[in-house]
Parts: C-alpha cells; structure tokens; sequence
C-alpha cells in the first residue's frame, strides 16, 4: 500500500518551502501537478529531479480514482498545485475522497497558505474565522453576499485582480461601507503589500490604484452589539 503526501509549496518566495518538503518531493514514485510548468520551475530550483504528471480541476474528475488505485497498489504519490496548499481553493479534495476509498494513507504537510498570514497582519479578530475562498462570479453571487450578512466571524476571502474593486463594492453595499477590512496582495512576494481601513475606503483606493497581483481580503464579521446601537440610534432620530 502507498501513500499520498499532500505538500504545500511558497506562494511567493521560493525559501518558503520546507526541508521535510523537499525530501518528500524527492523520494515519492510521482509527483502530482496541478501545471508541470510551474512545478517544474520549483523542482529545477532545488536540483529535484523527479516524474511529474498533470492532475488539475480539468481532468481530476477522470484521473483521482485512476491515481488512487495506483498507491493501493503500492506507489507513493505528492500532489502540489502551483501556490500553497492543495484542497485549499486547489485541486485535491478529490484525489483525497478517493485515496480515503480506496485505503490509502493521506499525509497533509504543514506549510504556505496564503490566508493564514493575511489574516494575521490585517489587525481583526483571527481567533474565530470563516474560509470563503473565492465568491462565485455569477451564479449564485448575490445569494453568498446576504447569507454572510450575520456572519460574526472575520471572514477571508481570495479575489482576482479584476474582480478587487467590484468585491468591495458589492462587499460595501450588503455589510455596510464602513466595515472594517484588510487587503494584502502579493504575499510573500517583492511587492507584498497590506492595506487596511473600511470597505469603501479601500474600494475607493483600488478604483484609483490599478490592482496587481493575487488578493486576499479580511472582512470583519458583524458586531451584533454595534449594529443594535446604530439601529437603536437611527430609530430615536425618527
């Protein structure tokens, strides 16, 4: 029986990875890739010269069991994606269901995850949070947006550069323009940069500030104790 290693590689800077990873990376029978360009890049960096084979969300549906029953029948396998952890908005949660079938071992590896740094350095709440990925583009969007009206807990979401300003707004418009947020982009990298102020502050800021880079934005979950007073207050002034 193999085993499949789940193996975060940087989100920015190459130095990020670690030794245990690496030696991972140069022992397993075939690497897992979500681009073998990429990858490619990070094993040629640190001199690693191993089988790599393309598993991403346009073929996973036809290649997780196929892999599967391979490390059933004894091969070890690591799956990277191109940033970060793999499951985490990345390919992997169904080569992990079908390992998990078919009783293979899964061994997660600590490591880059781009969120967990953002949401450290934007200065809200992190001892309670919720992971939202990235929000559906179209279908769908606007139902996301009002269920996480009453969200108490900070909320982290991933956002393309395209979408920033739009998100923001759309973010500003449901929760309220003066909520708290942070943005980084770049994490790890030589432009890394963190911003931090209310949503239509930061949405004014982006729409005069062409955005670059991936994003994630941290949004501070709804203080019910605050929205009573406000309520409270704008009905005494009727």
């Amino acid at each position: 029986m193999g085993c499949l290693y789940l193996v975060p590689t940087p989100v920015g800077n190459l130095e990020d990875i670690t030794l245990r990873a690496l030696r991972v990376l140069k022992e397993v029978d075939l690497i897992l890739a979500e681009d073998t360009r990429t990858t490619g890049i990070l094993l040629q960096h640190y001199e690693i010269r191993n089988s790599l084979c393309a598993h991403h969300k346009f073929n996973e549906h036809q290649t997780a069991e196929v892999f599967a029953k391979r490390m059933a029948a004894g091969e070890d396998m690591a799956l990277v994606t191109d940033a970060g952890t793999p499951g985490i908005s990345d390919p992997g949660f169904m080569l992990v269901r079908a390992c998990a079938a078919e009783g293979v071992a899964v061994i997660c590896l600590p490591g880059a995850t781009a969120f967990v740094p953002a949401l450290v350095n934007s200065g809200l709440p992190c001892e309670r949070f919720t992971f939202e990925g990235f929000l559906p583009q179209k279908k769908g969007r606007q139902t996301r947006i009002q269920q996480l009206c009453d969200e108490p807990r900070t909320m982290i979401f991933y956002e393309s550069p395209y979408r920033v300003v739009k998100t923001l707004e759309e973010l500003a418009t449901a929760f309220g323009g003066d909520r708290r947020a942070s943005v980084s982009r770049e994490i790890s990298k030589l432009h890394e940069e963190t911003l931090r102020g209310t949503l239509d502050e930061l949405a004014a800021h982006f729409k005069t500030t062409a955005p670059r880079g991936e994003f994630v934005m941290i949004v501070e979950g709804l203080n019910r104790k605050k929205s009573k007073e406000v309520e409270t207050f704008a009905h005494l002034k009727e």
